[in-house]
């Protein structure tokens, strides 16, 4: 099979893991009203499938690199349909919790694997454009996949978008079955396969460790602003649930455009000029989204359109680079212990966003500009991390 198709697959896997765990984030002003909840809540109903996440890309770090990675695909990506249809048929925020958590258990998995089986089948001087592709999954589902489920809460209940995404990830589940080949590489390239050796490779490589720290920097910055932008663009500047599902859509649209370009540039210019560039630049829209007051509209979406194409960017150099740290050995050990981490930035991004933001008695949103400061802080660290770390050989 060429390995494209299994390139544009894993881009339609990552589309509906996606918009699965990011259609919670625009669904939050619902979901604090239909559950009467309050900011705090929510936070931790965003931050308990990233704390799902990080357990299970623990347990994948010590036993990932033992299985074919299309058996692994199939056993993650079916619990994750069935977890994702318990959601649909959450009665109370407890129960939702619950499902989440066991969804988290699944999707925060995925990335990782989809992440792994690009860089065994894309060598590392065409793997900006591969990630590129990829990160146009992140762009598709803020484009259509969001904006659609937004329609269908809208249209008839918030649990619609999550069934259809349960039914959809079990039949792409079959094509998988169907039509994927083996892929074991990796096994045949392991010289040691116990805990305490894939614990060693990593933990004594410098590099890997510096990869790791920096993913976790990026996610944590970038989380720290995306749970709350939908109600705070709702409470403080007056827009409608419609008006967000727009701005999702004209963001995703942007970087479905943007992001193979941007790939591309990575291959052509090299990470770090391209990945300091995205992160400085991004800066600009993430100040001026936490200062919005009440706008015209086309103002409001030019700031968010911007965040979207320079924040997912950001995130296509980075990624070329840290998927590069690892051996082939052992880098499905290294993504999952990545994603684990990155989860848990997800997570603790959350629940500090949810402790420093609080609603006032004029029913908006407080401290926004804040979280911006700090989002920006962490990011200028990252920009001088990431310069540090090297490809590794096998790449």
């Amino acid at each position: 099979m060429k390995r494209e198709y299994i390139l544009y697959t894993l881009a339609v896997i990552q589309f509906t893991n996606i918009v699965d765990s990011m259609l919670i984030m625009p669904l939050g002003d619902i979901f604090i009203e239909t559950f009467d909840i309050t900011a705090a809540e929510f936070g931790f109903l965003v931050s308990i499938y990233a704390f799902a996440a990080t357990f299970s890309a623990l347990i994948a770090f010590f036993n990932l690199d033992k299985f074919d990675r299309k058996h692994a695909l199939i056993f993650i990506y079916v619990g994750f349909g069935l977890a994702t249809m318990l959601c649909a048929m959450a009665p109370t925020y407890e129960v939702l919790l619950a499902f989440r958590f066991i969804a988290g258990l699944f999707g925060g998995v995925i990335g990782a694997l989809a992440l792994s089986i690009i860089s065994d089948l894309y060598m590392f001087a065409e793997r900006g454009k591969a990630m590129g592709i990829l990160m146009a999954a992140f762009s598709s589902a803020s484009a259509f996949g969001v904006p659609f489920g937004l329609y269908l809460a809208a249209q008839g209940s918030w649990q619609t978008p999550f069934l259809i995404l349960g039914i959809s990830a079990l039949t792409l589940s079959v094509a998988i079955i169907v039509f994927f080949p083996r892929m074991t590489g990796h096994i045949d390239r392991q010289k040691v396969n116990s805990i305490s050796s894939t614990i060693q490779a990593i933990t004594s490589d410098s590099n890997q460790m510096h990869a790791l720290a920096v993913g976790f920097l990026i996610v944590l910055g970038h989380f720290m602003i995306i749970p709350f932008i939908s109600p705070f663009l709702i409470k403080n500047v007056g827009l409608t649930q419609t008006d967000i599902a727009l701005q999702f859509f004209l963001g995703g649209i942007a970087t479905v455009v943007t992001a193979p370009f941007i790939g591309r540039l990575t291959d052509k210019l090299g990470v770090n000029k391209v990945f300091t560039t995205l992160m400085i630049v991004c800066f600009i829209p993430t100040m001026m989204i936490t200062f919005l007051t009440p706008a015209p509209l086309p103002y409001v979406f030019l700031w968010t359109t911007l965040f979207f194409i320079f924040a997912s960017g950001r995130f296509i150099p980075a990624n070329t680079i840290i998927t590069a740290a690892a051996t082939p050995e052992n880098r499905g050990s290294f993504m999952s212990l990545k994603s684990s981490l990155q989860q848990f930035a997800i997570g603790i991004s959350a629940l500090i966003s949810g402790q420093i933001i609080f609603i006032n008695d004029a029913n908006q949103y407080e401290n926004y500009p804040i979280i911006g400061g700090i989002a920006i802080v962490l990011g200028l660290i990252a920009i001088v991390y990431i310069r540090v770390l090297k490809v590794a050989k096998g790449n």
